[in-house]
């Protein structure tokens, strides 16, 4: 087993990610990358700018935009006029990318469950508050 930090945090976020993305494909959903998802899930409640979802995906705005775009016309974004500024436009969660989402959200419980069964819940709990902690530390768009 690795030692590094990194790849000690990688490992698990990988196994994830995987896991998520298989439950995608065999719901039909086999069209999102992980570039796409990355900005996908920074997506506010009541929508978010282009700006915002670059600045909190960490990417620069016109791959943003060209994210945006995958996403709206494979109909899981739906871009919406800014009820705060009649210039602007929001990005919303279409309906399907709210399935995606449950989708997501079901692999993710899932691989949850498996590793509470194998660190225990007071390991698991302790684990998701480290992590917690640390985003504290590291997310720079909360």
């Amino acid at each position: 087993m690795p030692d590094d930090l990194g790849v000690l945090l990688f490992l698990p976020h990988r196994e994830l990610e995987d896991r998520v993305f298989a439950a995608l494909a065999e719901a039909g959903f086999d069209d999102v990358t992980p570039a796409q998802a990355r900005v996908f899930r920074r997506i506010g409640r009541d929508g978010s700018r282009l700006a915002e979802l670059a600045r909190a995906a960490q990417v620069a705005r016109p791959t943003a935009g060209f994210l945006v775009d995958q996403l709206e016309r494979a109909g899981y974004v739906e871009r919406t006029s800014d009820p705060t500024d009649a210039r602007a436009r929001l990005i919303r969660v279409a309906e399907r990318g709210l399935a995606a989402s449950s989708v997501g959200s079901a692999a993710i419980a899932e691989v949850e469950r498996e590793w509470t069964a194998h660190l225990g819940a007071r390991r698991m709990a302790a684990l998701r508050d480290a992590l917690t902690r640390l985003g504290e530390l590291t997310e720079p768009h909360p």
